[in-house]
């Protein structure tokens, strides 16, 4: 389990894309990706990184459809990193689901877990799923409702519009150590999501690396502003996590020369901007570690004191050589010199990075492992019975209520 807690955490995310080395013609294998990304996580620890964060796709070029099953098996041949997503699909996950297997990768991981949960950017993945993109934003508020009851309550009643009532209904394995994983809620564009993630005075994770920073101030102001406002602290004690992404050489101009032509072509935002326009709006930075330092070191100025700070390095077709070397750069001689700095002069209460070790200390007043305490009255999930004879309630309207106040 980690039981330390770094201020901040910095780590890397990859969106698992499978895309043609532009600079060799060669495209890798879905295996090739797959072993690649594994050895990356493994090396992301090797370098000192705290988390390695996966996202969640269902169609090509993409091959994460499962992210759980990936984290568990890096979960196993790693001892202290961090295992996250980037993002879980809120909107066509069911809930029980979600609620038992990050349970399960908790338990496999020694708590070594937490989650990203997003609406996603692929409109067609709705009706794959058997639901309507119309309904996106009402399917992200009433499905987290129900996940966030099914990891607190261990019998639930449910009602809701967009999926099958429960009665009498247990998740199971409950999350370890009685607590719910992290959660974070992320967004590059909806106020609503940021609204969610300070009703429930969850984290709020920013991608941060396709827009300009103003438009990522608005939406992290507005979290802090309504995380205060549900009480769960000062603005500045919300849970804020940023994305980023750089390319780095001993000097800048082999950076630009070598990155230029996996930019140009790159699915997401190859022959669109030039990469100099682009690195000016946004904080992808191509040049030497120490551009990369500054660029970074400069984030709290515009975003304030923040939790977790994840680099995206491994897209657009860069081989594997490459993007070990590019980690070694990163471990080696950027996160050291950004924890120094971050570190200086932070606030007292500025909260350190949320872990599980943190949250069970929190929950039960120390750090003590605990094992699953017995509950006599789990119900049956079964025959359906529940020792509860409340009327069950449709969840989640009175966060949806609010966010739309919020919003108006």
């Amino acid at each position: 389990m980690n039981d330390t807690t770094p201020q901040m955490q910095f780590g890397i995310f990859t969106v698992s894309d499978i895309t043609e080395d532009p600079t060799t013609g060669r495209t890798p294998s879905e295996a090739e990706k797959i072993r690649d990304t594994i050895t990356l996580a493994k090396h992301a620890e090797e370098v000192g990184l705290d988390v390695f964060a996966l996202g969640e796709h269902h169609n090509p070029p993409f091959w994460s459809s499962s992210p759980t099953t990936t984290l568990a098996f890096i979960a196993a041949q790693t001892e202290r990193l961090v295992l996250s997503t980037a993002t879980t699909l809120i909107t066509t996950n069911d809930p029980v689901k979600i609620a038992e297997d990050f349970a399960m990768l908790q338990h496999v991981s020694g708590g070594r877990t937490d989650l990203m949960l997003g609406r996603g950017n692929t409109g067609p993945v709705y009706p794959w799923f058997g639901k309507d993109i119309r309904q996106g934003l009402p399917l992200a508020i009433e499905n987290y409702a129900l996940l966030h009851k099914l990891w607190r309550e261990d019998v639930v009643d449910w009602e809701g519009k967009f999926r099958s009532p429960l009665q009498g209904f247990t998740s199971t394995p409950r999350p370890l150590d009685g607590v719910a994983p992290f959660v974070w809620h992320g967004s590059i564009r909806t106020p609503e999501i940021a609204e969610q993630a300070a009703y429930y005075g969850d984290g709020f994770f920013a991608n941060n690396i396709f827009w300009p920073a103003e438009h990522y101030q608005r939406l992290i102001a507005l979290y802090r502003q309504r995380f205060a406002h549900y009480g769960h602290g000062t603005p500045e004690q919300a849970i804020v996590g940023l994305g980023g992404q750089a390319f780095m050489a001993k000097n800048s101009q082999d950076a630009v020369r070598q990155f230029r032509p996996y930019f140009d072509n790159a699915p997401v935002y190859g022959h669109g901007p030039s990469m100099e326009d682009f690195a000016e709006m946004t904080p992808l930075t191509v040049g030497s570690p120490q551009q990369v330092i500054d660029r970074y070191a400069g984030m709290r100025d515009i975003y304030g004191d923040y939790q977790r700070q994840l680099f995206l390095i491994d897209h657009a077709g860069l081989p594997l050589k490459t993007v070990l070397e590019q980690l070694d750069i990163l471990g080696g001689e950027v996160v050291p010199v950004l924890r120094r700095e971050l570190a200086e002069n932070r606030p007292a209460e500025v909260p350190d990075a949320p872990t599980h070790a943190a949250l069970v200390a929190k929950a039960y007043a120390d750090g003590a492992p605990r094992e699953a305490r017995p509950h006599a009255n789990r119900g049956d999930n079964v025959t359906g019975s529940s020792p509860y004879q409340d009327t069950p309630a449709r969840q989640g309207s009175a966060f949806g209520a609010a966010a739309t106040r919020s919003v108006a």
